[in-house]
């Protein structure tokens, strides 16, 4: 199975989740979801693995410059169709091992996903 890194190539998070991999000879495939595009039934199975709390990216500049009806009474379907139109509020990177989902990057988590 292969691995696959999903991101936006001029994020730092995702330099240092590549770095990381790279370092460690770990072989994968980078998709850029800002020009590549996501589809709906991918977020679906994600928000599914790892329920849609773990992907939206509350923190970032995008999400805090929504008017705020957008911000109110998300749910699963709400916060998809967020992610769809600004692939920007997808928490980076997401880590797909074919098996899991590794949301968002720590060393030491990737250290576990990936067998150490």
């Amino acid at each position: 199975m292969t691995t696959t890194i999903y991101g936006i190539k001029a994020c730092d998070t995702m330099k240092k989740a590549r770095d990381w991999l790279d370092g460690r000879g770990v072989a994968y495939v980078f998709h850029d979801y800002k020009t590549a595009g996501v589809d709906r039934a991918s977020l679906e199975a994600w928000s599914k693995a790892v329920g849609w709390e773990a992907l939206l990216n509350r923190a970032g500049t995008t999400f805090r410059k929504l008017p705020d009806a957008d911000k109110q009474g998300i749910d699963e379907t709400k916060a998809i169709d967020l992610m769809l139109t600004h692939p920007s509020m997808i928490k980076r990177p997401v880590l797909d091992l074919g098996d899991r989902l590794v949301v968002g990057f720590k060393p030491d988590r990737y250290e576990q996903a990936l067998g150490g």
